[in-house]
């Protein structure tokens, strides 16, 4: 696979990248990326293929989107040639209770904000960052649609959402004829696999494309972690790190390790691999603070694990899900269809009670 082997996005026209640029780090030079660090970075991505490059407004407090737009300044010609996302929903006014969150009033000003930041006058996808609890759906919907055609908006998507409200967005917006949603942003890697459950099942229901982030769990999965090495120099996120720095995950890392020990590859192609190889998945945001990072990550997409391979690693990972998936798995297949095997399901002999 190459990084210019482009997908569709969900339920839109949007071809994207295997791997999309995360740019959350750009624009802080004190754990992130500086701006003209960023540049190189951006170009190495777009000349290897790349064409989907993901921020939101209230990353290093609108610096990220204000350097990208500094990037298009110098190279307008490359504008038109990229997916270019941000997102809503956080505030950047911590005093205005209608600075954040998805309301008519905070989308309307969050996106004339960003697009001054981005000096672009539409963006290809816009995120809703998270769920807004205290806003009715259909207003966040509405405004969504009148900004696609007003022409500022390309497509729309949904992060950190619940699943419930994702179908009823999905079904609210077809209904009443406004924009579809495209796709979901969701926190996914070998370490984080939850999503499985409701957040895939309406996905695969409602035709979404998934876009998961951090799929090396804040640095964990990079290599630079092990049994021996827990706090490594240069871990900008490490007090997020600390966290699942257990028993399991070192495991995990040992199998990592012995995969990419197999292939020629490193421990962070391998997860990235994983990912990637996930059927749901259609593009992964990658992010670097370095062009070495970048250049470590983007090898990942000549990485093809085995089915030997993805089986270990699942093994290993497989999360505990909420009800009611345990019941279902453990009851309901033999309840319905007894000895059978359907679509390449099978169970246990079925007993009557």
């Amino acid at each position: 696979m190459q990084l210019n082997s482009y997908r569709t996005l969900g339920r839109s026209g949007l071809r994207v990248s295997p791997l999309a640029l995360g740019a959350m780090t750009f624009g802080d030079g004190s754990w992130g990326t500086t701006a003209e660090d960023a540049f190189p970075i951006l170009n190495h991505y777009l000349e290897a293929g790349g064409n989907f490059v993901d921020t939101a407004n209230q990353y290093n407090d609108g610096a990220s989107e204000e350097t990208l737009g500094a990037y298009f300044a110098r190279y307008p010609h490359l504008r038109e040639r990229v997916v270019l996302s941000t997102k809503f929903g956080g505030t950047l006014f911590p005093d205005d209770p209608n600075a954040g969150g998805a309301g008519r009033k905070a989308i309307t000003s969050q996106l004339e904000g960003s697009l001054r930041r981005l000096g672009t006058d539409y963006v290809d996808l816009y995120w809703m960052h998270q769920w807004d609890r205290h806003t009715p759906l259909e207003e966040t919907l509405s405004t969504l649609d009148d900004l696609v055609r007003a022409g500022k908006v390309r497509a729309i998507g949904l992060s950190n959402t619940p699943a419930w409200w994702v179908a009823q967005a999905a079904t609210t917006s077809a209904l009443r004829g406004w924009t579809s949603i495209a796709a979901l942003q969701v926190e996914y890697s070998l370490l984080a696999r939850t999503v499985e459950g409701e957040q895939f099942g309406a996905a695969r229901a409602f035709g979404l494309g998934i876009t998961p982030w951090s799929p090396l769990a804040s640095g964990v999965l990079s290599g630079k972690y092990s049994r021996g090495k827990t706090d490594p120099a240069g871990s900008g996120r490490a007090g997020y790190a600390a966290p699942m720095l257990t028993e399991r995950t070192f495991t995990l890392l040992d199998e990592l390790e012995r995969i990419a020990g197999e292939l020629g590859a490193t421990v962070a192609a391998v997860a990235l691999a994983w990912v990637r190889q996930q059927q749901e998945i259609t593009s992964i945001l990658v992010g670097a603070r370095t062009l070495t990072q970048l250049k470590a990550n983007l090898a990942s997409v000549e990485v093809t694990l085995t089915a030997g391979h993805l089986a270990a690693l699942d093994a290993l990972s497989t999360p505990s899900l909420e009800y009611p998936f345990p019941f279902l798995d453990e009851v309901g297949i033999g309840y319905q269809q007894g000895n059978t095997t359907i679509n390449g399901l099978g169970s246990k002999a079925f007993e009557r009670a």
